[in-house]
């Protein structure tokens, strides 16, 4: 605890005296909203314990919105990432007060998600989040819609015409970019093949029918392979890599639509096929920015996180201030993509 900010440090870092960082802190006396505020900056940018604290004395005069984020798969880099971005938007508003509560489904059944919902709009004025496109979700949506509780779709689509909003890519494009890497990569015509989570995740459903789309209408001398479902996890996509490489070892490449791509990759190096297959996986994590630097991956298709944790906030406080929209929206991001050569 050696090197933790103490609160000279922060009077310091923010051009104040230590007696009116006491004052911030313990609001014993009024200080100008501005001189707060630079206060609370400081503390956020060196890491001050306290920053909790004085958000509150800050923010405690602006509105506070409570705002729930339901993901999937706790032990994905991916979803880590998205449950900090989220944090870090919500804590960056100034001109209201953005309480986050951020959970996850390890289960993605209707009873795992629904039961998490219920829980959820206890606490919360707006919930984002993912999941199957499943009608009891939909039953579920609809119901907290009916309590004046905005639901929203976060990286794939469901509950169509009861969603508040869906937040984000073209999952459509992206499933036919994947397809236009590996088929332009390719020095010859041959087989490709396809993971999906879930035919219930709507997102990677689209991704899938665009990926052979595109095979059929632009590259119809390739092979496309019956599509394998993996729940999203490393462990079956590892085994069914290994199975389709056996069956096939004249596979040219494949596409991870959804998640369990640390499973495909772990399985080309073991087969030592890296540089060899070409494929393509999505979201920028450490395990695909160390397949991309050692090829056995040729493409990562990527969400701005940031950018989906801004947007989905905003639309969020806008719902609950203004209340159902008449018509409910979509918010698509433009997606990122990262090569072996520009990571």
């Amino acid at each position: 605890m050696a090197n933790r900010p103490t609160i000279a440090d922060l009077a310091r870092a923010a051009g104040v005296s230590v007696a009116t960082v006491d004052r911030v802190l313990n609001g014993r006396h009024p200080v100008r909203e501005e001189t707060a505020r630079r206060v609370y900056d400081a503390a956020k940018a060196i890491g001050y314990h306290a920053v909790g604290l004085l958000r509150q004395r800050v923010f405690e005069d602006v509105p506070q919105y409570r705002l729930g984020f339901l993901l999937q798969k706790p032990q994905q880099a991916f979803y880590q990432a998205v449950a900090k971005e989220m944090e870090n938007a919500a804590l960056s508003l100034t001109h209201v007060r953005a309480v986050p509560q951020i959970d996850f489904v390890a289960n993605s059944t209707p009873t795992g998600v629904t039961e998490k919902l219920k829980a959820m709009a206890a606490r919360n004025q707006a919930i984002a989040f993912v999941a199957p496109d499943y009608p009891a979700v939909t039953a579920a949506v609809e119901e907290l819609r009916e309590r004046g509780i905005p639901c929203f779709a976060l990286l794939s689509d469901f509950a169509a015409g009861v969603r508040e909003g869906y937040i984000g890519l073209n999952n459509h494009k992206v499933g036919r970019t994947a397809a236009w890497m590996i088929a332009k990569a390719a020095k010859r015509p041959g087989k490709v093949a396809a993971f999906i989570g879930s035919h219930r995740f709507h997102g990677h459903e689209l991704r899938e029918i665009a990926f052979r789309s595109y095979f059929r209408e632009k590259a119809p001398e390739f092979e496309v392979l019956d599509t394998m479902v993996n729940l999203d996890t490393a462990e079956i996509t590892h085994e069914a890599t290994l199975d389709l490489l056996q069956r096939h070892p004249d596979l040219l490449g494949f596409y991870v639509c959804g998640g369990g791509m640390e499973g495909a990759i772990s399985a080309i190096r073991e087969e030592k096929l890296e540089g060899r297959l070409h494929v393509v996986v999505n979201e920028l994590t450490p395990e695909s920015r160390a397949a991309l630097a050692d090829e056995a991956v040729i493409m990562a298709i990527a969400t701005p996180v940031q950018a989906l944790a801004r947007e989905t906030i905003n639309l969020m406080i806008g719902a609950v201030d203004r209340g159902h929209a008449g018509t409910p929206g979509q918010t698509i991001l433009p997606f990122d993509i990262f090569l072996p050569e520009s990571i």
